[in-house]
């Protein structure tokens, strides 16, 4: 399958069957750990008045809040917004005054030990345990843990030159996942990799929102940059979702504007 660019789209088409417009986090709606632009939250604020939206991020609930719930003003509508983490393993609704926790789905002990365990042990291994880190190298976040080569809050140049073409975090995800064969373990960010239980990539959060909100997979549009097989994004296509390719916040914007002129802003 392969994923088109929004451009390439009949976004009127998209607008007159989607019920929820769901969004990525890192290189779509925001560069890697940096909080969205004020462009961007503002794109974002007017959109959650003309359509429930759903945040989807492979990111820790932590970061999702440091980067768009915190940059979101007064004028956003909270209350229709699905707050996603961790590819939809938690789950977080605004009660009137707080961001509260719905769900989660955390990892056991012995599964966490052995998943952090052998992140370690592979990545000395590959030479991809690196002197100079910008933050946690393994970030245990309850329901995923999360191998960042540079750390958690590296410098997006240096994430960019560290594995260009995605060859290293591959190898690393395929040695990771040769130990810990019962676990699902994926490639995610520009310098992660990604493990948890298995079934709880992206689809399973497209997936999990459609059953709550009594709506189909193919109601759901999810505008991702990760669109590519192996993506992150990719498995919201492949669980039946209306597959949005943008190549960067940028991009997103403009793309934020076309939605909210056909959604009636």
């Amino acid at each position: 399958m392969v994923v088109s660019s929004w451009r390439d789209c009949d976004l009127d088409a998209v607008c007159a069957r989607a019920k929820v417009f769901g969004f990525d986090l890192d290189n779509t709606l925001a560069t890697s750990k940096q909080p969205m632009s004020p462009a961007m939250a503002r794109r974002f604020a007017a959109l959650t008045h003309l359509t429930p939206i759903a945040l989807i991020s492979g990111g820790s609930y932590g970061v999702v809040r440091h980067q768009v719930l915190d940059a979101l003003d007064a004028t956003a509508e909270r209350a229709d917004l699905h707050v996603m983490p961790t590819s939809g393993t938690r789950y977080y609704r605004w009660n009137g005054e707080e961001w509260t926790l719905v769900y989660d789905h955390d990892l056991g002990e012995a599964d966490r030990a052995a998943i952090i365990a052998s992140l370690e042990r592979r990545a000395r291994e590959q030479g991809a345990w690196e002197s100079r880190v910008w933050g946690e190298r393994i970030e245990d976040r309850g329901s995923q843990i999360t191998f960042s080569a540079l750390g958690q809050w590296a410098p997006v140049e240096a994430k960019r030159e560290w594995d260009p073409d995605d060859t290293r975090k591959r190898r690393l995800a395929r040695a990771v996942q040769a130990d810990l064969p019962h676990m699902l373990v994926r490639t995610g960010g520009m310098t992660s990799v990604d493990v948890s239980e298995p079934g709880t990539d992206k689809s399973y959060a497209i997936a999990s929102l459609a059953d709550r909100l009594g709506i189909e997979p193919g109601q759901i549009a999810f505008i991702g940059d990760r669109m590519d097989p192996g993506g992150n994004d990719y498995p919201t296509a492949l669980a039946g979702a209306m597959a949005l390719r943008v190549s960067d916040p940028e991009d997103t914007l403009l793309l934020c504007d076309e939605l909210i002129s056909r959604l009636g802003g």
